[in-house]
C-alpha cells in the first residue's frame, strides 16, 4: 500500500507537466480566417413563365358569385374562403351590360378578372357565362 501511495504521489505531479506540454496555450476564439459554408445549388421546380402582356395589372380568378353592372363578386380558386369584389371600369360595365342582357354570368361560372392594384378596379373580365337559368 505503501509503494503505490508513493507512486500516485509522483505519478499525478508527472501527468500535469506531460499533459502541459502537450497542449496549446488558450487562445480567444476569434478564427484567424473566415469560416466558408458551402451552400447547395436550389432546386427549380416550376420556371415562371413570362405574361404575354406587361400592362401592370394583377390577375384574379375564380368563380362569380354575383354579378351586375357596378361590380362583380368572385371567389379565389383553391382558397372557398376568399371572396373579392371588384367595381367595373366603364369600358368593363359596358360590356357587362351587354352580357346581362343575353342572361349574364351565374352562380359558379369561371372568371379571369384583370384589375388595377391600386383601385382594385376591374379593367378586364375574361370568361364565358353559362346559359341563363
Amino acid at each position: 500500500m505503501k509503494s503505490f501511495a508513493k507512486a500516485a504521489g509522483f505519478g499525478l505531479p508527472l501527468l500535469l507537466v506531460v499533459a502541459g506540454a502537450f497542449s496549446s496555450p488558450a487562445a480567444a476564439q476569434n478564427p484567424i480566417s473566415p469560416i466558408i459554408v458551402d451552400t447547395a445549388v436550389p432546386i427549380i421546380i416550376n420556371a415562371i413563365k413570362p405574361q404575354p402582356k406587361a400592362t401592370g395589372l394583377a390577375k384574379f380568378e375564380g368563380y362569380v358569385q354575383h354579378a351586375n353592372i357596378a361590380q362583380i363578386t368572385v371567389r379565389a380558386r383553391g382558397n372557398d374562403m376568399a371572396l373579392q369584389t371588384f367595381p367595373l371600369s366603364e369600358k368593363v360595365s359596358a360590356k357587362m351590360q351587354q352580357i346581362i342582357d343575353r342572361g349574364g354570368y351565374q352562380y359558379g361560372d369561371k372568371v379571369t378578372i384583370f384589375y388595377d392594384p391600386a383601385t382594385l378596379k376591374a379593367m378586364e373580365i375574361k370568361g364565358k357565362p353559362s346559359r341563363p337559368i
